[in-house]
């Protein structure tokens, strides 16, 4: 296949529940532009597919004699989905499509390749040709935000497994005794690390104990209900005790999620990306010097534990990944 022009660009497309983003990413993982429409994802699935078109279509402009010349278009869709066929199976937070091949249709309108796969898939090679993981051959992405998800990348492909559902490693179980996770499963690292879990987990030791989460308690107003996971965050950096000892397990329980990881991986990068990575970051040390405890792996301690590149932007990034160029 000859490789596309330089000026060429390709679009990111990010499909949420509530939210449709797009962006022009060129070759080196820059993004020129981006914009963001409403997702209509609770209708039938000709609506959901006119809210995709219509951010892609904002995005150019609405004038396709003068828009860029366009390489392929990469869609970071909701799961599950098959990565192969372009299928969107039967996602739950976007009930519009069941079975639906979304890579087809979007083919049709536009008259380019188009690729599909899950956010954390997607990021993960995003962060392995143009992010953190530049250079390293074999990735391990895991964004922390509302859930876990998790990305493998080796030599610069996505390992999907045999069914295309390889990767979950947010739904592996850490402590079979533990809370039942979205997913049905107990003990998840998701639900004990996620941001809503070291929510939670604050409000919890906060309701037993205010006096010792004075700090936080104030970032909330007074009302135990109203913490988030940042307001922890920000009192943890603050010396709050509460806000420090929830932190503190955190490091704990993905220290030993991921010890788990290497044990099975061997990976020569592991990427942190997601709402809650800048409040992880500063602790990446810590995680570290505690995975001998969690990992039989005499050199777990030399793989680098890095933040993403991507922000908010990941899913831009990660569908824009799928249509790149591999590198040479």
């Amino acid at each position: 296949m000859s490789s596309p022009a330089a000026d060429e660009l390709i679009i990111g497309v990010d499909i949420g529940g509530t939210k449709v983003a797009a962006g022009l990413v060129d070759h080196s993982g820059e993004i020129h532009r981006q914009i963001r429409e409403p997702m209509v994802s609770d209708k039938d699935a000709a609506t959901g597919l006119a809210a995709v078109r219509r951010a892609i279509d904002s995005l150019l402009g609405g004038d396709q004699k003068n828009a860029p010349a366009i390489h392929g278009i990469g869609i970071c869709a909701p799961g599950p989905l098959d990565p192969t066929t372009g299928m969107v199976v039967n996602p739950p937070n976007v009930t519009c499509w069941r079975n639906f091949p979304l890579s087809r249709e979007v083919e049709k309108i536009y008259g380019v390749k188009v690729k599909i796969d899950n956010d954390a898939n997607a990021a993960a090679l995003a962060e392995a040709r143009w992010g953190a993981g530049r250079g390293y051959r074999q990735i391990f992405y895991a964004t922390v935000g509302t859930g876990i998800g998790t990305g493998i990348v080796f030599d610069n492909r996505i390992y999907h497994g045999r069914t295309g559902a390889a990767g979950e490693g947010g739904h592996n179980t850490i402590d079979f005794r533990g809370p039942r996770c979205g997913c049905g499963k107990p003990g998840c690292i998701e639900a004990f690390a996620c941001g809503p879990a070291i929510a939670k987990r604050a409000r919890t030791k906060l309701a037993e104990q205010p006096a010792r989460g004075a700090a936080l308690l104030a970032l909330a107003g007074g009302n135990v209900e109203k913490v988030t996971t940042e307001m922890v965050g920000r009192a943890c950096a603050a010396g709050d005790p509460v806000a420090k000892e929830t932190m503190e397990e955190t490091v704990e329980l993905l220290s030993i999620w991921l010890g788990n990881m290497i044990d099975l991986l061997d990976p020569d990068a592991i990427i942190i990306g997601g709402g809650v990575s800048g409040m992880l970051s500063p602790f990446f040390a810590e995680i570290r010097n505690l995975l001998p405890r969690w990992c039989i792996n005499s050199r777990c301690q030399e793989i680098p534990l890095v933040k993403a590149r991507y922000g908010a932007d990941a899913g831009i990034a990660g569908g824009a990944a799928l249509c790149a160029q591999e590198p040479g």
